[in-house]
């Protein structure tokens, strides 16, 4: 199964993607601002191919145990970004919930110049149990591309 975060959009700060699997349209992603030089809670995830593996430690772990006992089995950790540990797919709404993460949301809009994702909770339920199904397949490799159309 193939993994990809497809970045289609930016905001002020902020920058909109799409999550594929097996080419297929999951959800839309928020993501901070694309700059050249990862920025710890201000700047995307840079191009490139990743691992994804489950992290099952940490308060972020327990926290996602309590609000999706049914489904949680760890946080999906997106790991080999130079200099950064920690960053994995959550639910959040706005720009500043992302704090280098991917934040899953169900339909997107646009306030004051930057992207936020809407229904973040649904669109997590919905993809975490397909993430967590290709981890459990030993398929853990995410591909993360710029396709931002400038005009």
């Amino acid at each position: 199964m193939a993994i990809k975060v497809i970045r289609v959009a930016e905001g002020k700060f902020s920058t909109l993607s799409h999550l594929y699997l097996n080419d297929i349209f999951q959800c839309y992603l928020l993501e901070d601002k694309i700059r050249k030089e990862k920025i710890a809670g201000k700047t995307c995830i840079p191009e490139g191919e990743y691992q994804l593996k489950l992290n099952t430690t940490g308060g972020m772990n327990l926290r996602y145990k309590k609000n999706y006992p049914d489904i949680h089995k760890g946080m999906i950790e997106i790991c080999g970004i130079p200099n950064f540990s920690l960053v994995y797919f959550h639910v959040g709404n706005y720009i500043d919930n992302t704090n280098g993460c991917l934040l899953a949301g169900h339909y997107w809009t646009m306030v004051d110049g930057d992207y936020i994702v809407l229904q973040s909770g649904l669109a997590y339920r919905l993809v975490y149990p397909q993430l967590l199904a290709a981890l459990e397949k030993k398929n853990n490799k995410l591909i993360i591309e710029n396709k931002i159309q400038r005009s």
